[in-house]
């Protein structure tokens, strides 16, 4: 019997697998030019870490964590997002004490989510994504935005557009609730169960309900923007402008925007990406500020501010929009050994050039050398170094470019010895023939 993937699942692998690796290692660069460190943490972690800092009335918590008990009782949750799990080992490992603010830290890794499969979407998928935390400035949270900015459009994508909003201050979303509350208690009764729950828990959460019907009485709900504080009007307006001194050239303001986490406390965004004819095909990820999280979860008061990019999602978008040709990753040499005597000098070739750092492939069975030749061009070498009966007693092997068929010859210790360097000595016996 056949044993297929669970739903939602996905297996990486060949071209696909390159193209990936090429993404994490993109968006590690570009969060290493910011000065942010690598951190690593559990994909499982204690449910009541998510349930405290993701926040009861999201659809996270309600609706789309894989949660059980363990041999020992304990309530354990595949972690559907890092950052609070980042948030826990600041606390737990007190990474805050004598150290410079803002900590700074980036993550790859894969999070789980039961909700529907659909392009770029799975209920298994990866992010990457930044955390900030302490000392707290519009500059910072610019520049936070910046990065994601600035980590898509290395990726070629030609429209990336920063959807934006405020959720403003204490102040601001005490004023915004009760304004919400006093709007949908008159539709309330005949909504769906989830803005029911969500009426008494977070009634900006109702914004985001996807019911169409309920969507359409929440186009007409009073507009947080209408609310916002002096303090909180004057703090995005310098986001705002900052951002345009980070290179941030393509901003629209959106006043419904929410976001899906009950952390977030201020400015939060997403990006967006246009297809060829300019049709926006929706966020590829997004982020914001936050208050209190860090304390909520027992670490000290801390504000911080972060932002998550589906990989995944980033994938299907850029293969389908950017992607033109497969992802250069070619190996260095391809070894044709022909007989068992080929083969040990072979294996000592091999063995020295990966210890230089090369990449290579040796075949153990024995080919003719047009086999080798066909299996080389396969295996998308740069070079390949044919190695007879003739060539070990001449002391006199063939190293072909494979790109035009060109080849030389090369000594032993030519090979095996200290100096070998693919890119000049071998490239300009080449071009000199």
């Amino acid at each position: 019997m056949q044993i297929n993937p669970v739903k939602g699942t996905h297996d990486i692998y060949n071209e696909e697998s390159k193209e990936y690796s090429l993404l994490i290692n993109q968006a590690s660069n570009i969060a290493e030019r910011f000065n942010y460190v690598k951190m690593t943490t559990p994909i499982l972690e204690s449910t009541n870490l998510f349930v405290r800092s993701v926040g009861e009335s999201s659809d996270i918590v309600n609706k789309e964590m894989y949660t059980f008990l363990d041999k020992g009782g304990r309530s354990l949750t595949l972690r559907p997002e890092v950052t609070a799990g980042i948030m826990r080992s600041i606390a737990t490992n007190k990474l805050y004490a004598n150290a410079e603010l803002p900590l700074k830290y980036y993550y790859v890794g894969p999070c789980f989510r039961y909700e529907r499969p659909q392009a770029g979407r799975y209920r298994q998928f990866h992010q990457f994504g930044i955390e900030a935390v302490g000392n707290p400035s519009a500059q910072l949270d610019a520049e936070t935005i910046s990065l994601g900015y600035l980590y898509l459009k290395s990726l070629k994508f030609s429209n990336v557009k920063v959807v934006i909003n405020s959720l403003g201050d204490e102040e601001t979303r005490i004023n915004y609730r009760n304004a919400l509350k006093q709007y949908f208690s008159q539709y309330i009764e005949n909504m769906c169960e989830d803005c029911k729950r969500r009426f008494e828990t977070n009634p900006l959460r109702i914004l985001d309900c996807k019911v169409p019907e309920d969507n359409e009485i929440a186009k007409n709900a009073p507009k947080l923007s209408d609310f916002l504080s002096d303090n909180a009007r004057e703090y995005f307006d310098r986001v705002l402008n900052l951002l345009k001194l980070f290179g941030v050239d393509n901003i629209v303001i959106d006043n419904s925007l929410v976001r899906g986490l009950d952390y977030y406390t201020g400015v939060v965004w997403e990006y967006h990406i246009s297809s060829n004819d300019a049709t926006d095909v929706g966020a590829i990820g997004g982020g914001g500020h936050y208050k209190n999280l860090l304390k909520e979860i027992g670490g000290p008061d801390l504000e911080g501010v972060g932002l998550a990019i589906g990989l995944e999602r980033a994938h299907y978008l850029w293969s389908t929009l950017v992607k033109k040709e497969p992802v250069d990753n070619k190996l260095d040499f391809y070894i044709a050994p022909m007989g068992d005597n080929a083969l040990e000098v072979g294996i000592k070739f091999a063995t020295s050039l990966r210890e230089k750092g090369y990449s290579v492939s040796i075949p153990y069975e024995n080919k003719s050398l047009k086999s080798l030749l066909k299996s080389a061009s396969k295996s998308n070498a740069k070079f390949a170094i044919i190695i007879g009966d003739e060539e070990i007693n001449n002391d006199n092997y063939i190293i072909k470019d494979l790109s035009n068929g060109v080849q030389t010859n090369i000594k032993f210790n030519d090979i095996v010895g200290e100096q070998l360097n693919l890119n000049n000595e071998i490239i300009e016996k080449l071009n000199n023939k």
